[in-house]
């Protein structure tokens, strides 16, 4: 993660899954922008769940599949 928000933090809420609690955990964790999400490779989306206590839902819920689709919304 990073230690803060470059610019604007994106509304992480828009991916199914995250509730405001589990946004605000993931701030907690460094994780602010949906590009951090979608560049995640399968090693640091087992690590992040693990350190959430997830119990696999990163993986469940395709967080990094939807947000790749919002960082390409973002840029068109």
């Amino acid at each position: 993660g990073i230690e803060a928000a470059r610019g604007e933090a994106d509304d992480l809420k828009r991916i199914t899954g995250i509730s405001p609690k589990l946004e605000q955990r993931l701030n907690d964790a460094g994780v602010f922008h949906f590009w951090q999400l979608a560049d995640l490779d399968a090693d640091h989306t087992n690590a992040l769940d693990r350190q959430l206590k997830l119990k696999g839902q990163v993986a469940r819920e395709d967080w990094v599949g939807q947000a790749k689709k919002l960082v390409e919304a973002t840029a068109a």
